[in-house]
């Protein structure tokens, strides 16, 4: 039987149940050591296999529709989570900063994967769901990882590294100049993951997309190329969306006339 003629297996609800069992594994090793996880696992368990279900359902009714609005809104609104979760994941907040997230994240997402749709991949209509929104999330997942590792480590730099900026600002430094180290250190960090992940692709393991689709039957090389496609959409809409967000937060937490504004800096809630 050659790749491309078979098709994925399907796996019983029996089997699907059978599955959770793994689980325990996790709960044993938790209970043994006393690691007090026991409960998070079994919640996140649960609450992982609802949302998937969930999602399940409402992609085959979104994969029958033909309406360019309504997928390009459920794209927006996937956006509009990533950014909010982006955020959410930092230790300090500044008025304005949710903004920044989705002005960040809408623009790199919508840019690199409409590019995708309509200059290399190019399904017909360009908006087929079967292909944007999958493409969308892989895009988006990847890029809210990126923007949430940079904007808290620029934040979490112009903290620790207050003296040395405002020092510098006192001897004539403009903003720029004097915090310039810590936007590229935030930048950098936020694109390792990407960085790593491309370095050992293949070699350690392979991708979710590639090994979806191999087991859906399509060829290995086929499979090969769309992961190629992602990766590279993947790493420039992080490094997009992270200067982007970056970017915004330098000149909310700056001023026009060089001053450092820590002030604007607010602890976020149990963080």
């Amino acid at each position: 039987m050659t790749p491309s003629s078979a098709g994925a297996l399907s796996i019983s609800d029996g089997r699907l149940a059978l599955s959770a069992l793994l689980i325990l594994v996790n709960v044993g090793l938790s209970a043994a050591l006393r690691l007090g996880l026991s409960r998070s696992l079994l919640v996140a368990s649960v609450r992982m296999v609802v949302q998937l279900l969930l999602v399940g359902f409402v992609l085959e009714w979104l994969f029958r529709q033909d309406q360019a609005p309504l997928i390009v809104l459920v794209g927006a609104a996937m956006a509009m989570i990533a950014g909010v979760s982006a955020v959410q994941r930092t230790r300090h907040r500044f008025a304005g900063i949710y903004l920044n997230s989705l002005l960040s994240v809408m623009a790199s997402s919508a840019l690199v994967t409409g590019l995708a749709v309509t200059g290399l991949i190019r399904p017909q209509p360009w908006y087929n769901p079967q292909y944007l929104i999958p493409l969308l999330g892989m895009v988006l997942g990847n890029t809210l990882n990126g923007l949430s590792l940079g904007l808290d480590r620029f934040m979490e730099g112009l903290r620790s590294g207050r003296d040395q900026v405002e020092t510098d600002l006192a001897l004539g430094a403009t903003r720029w100049e004097a915090c310039q180290s810590v936007v590229r250190d935030a930048i950098r960090v936020a694109m390792i993951p990407t960085i790593n992940s491309m370095m050992v692709m293949g070699l350690v393991s392979l991708p979710g997309m590639m090994t979806g689709q191999i087991l859906q039957g399509a060829a290995p090389a086929a499979a090969v190329r769309y992961q190629i496609v992602i990766l590279f959409m993947v790493a420039s809409a992080t490094a997009l969306g992270v200067f982007g967000v970056v970017g915004l937060a330098y000149a909310r937490l700056t001023s026009a006339d060089h001053q450092l504004r820590l002030d604007r800096l607010v602890r976020a809630r149990g963080k």
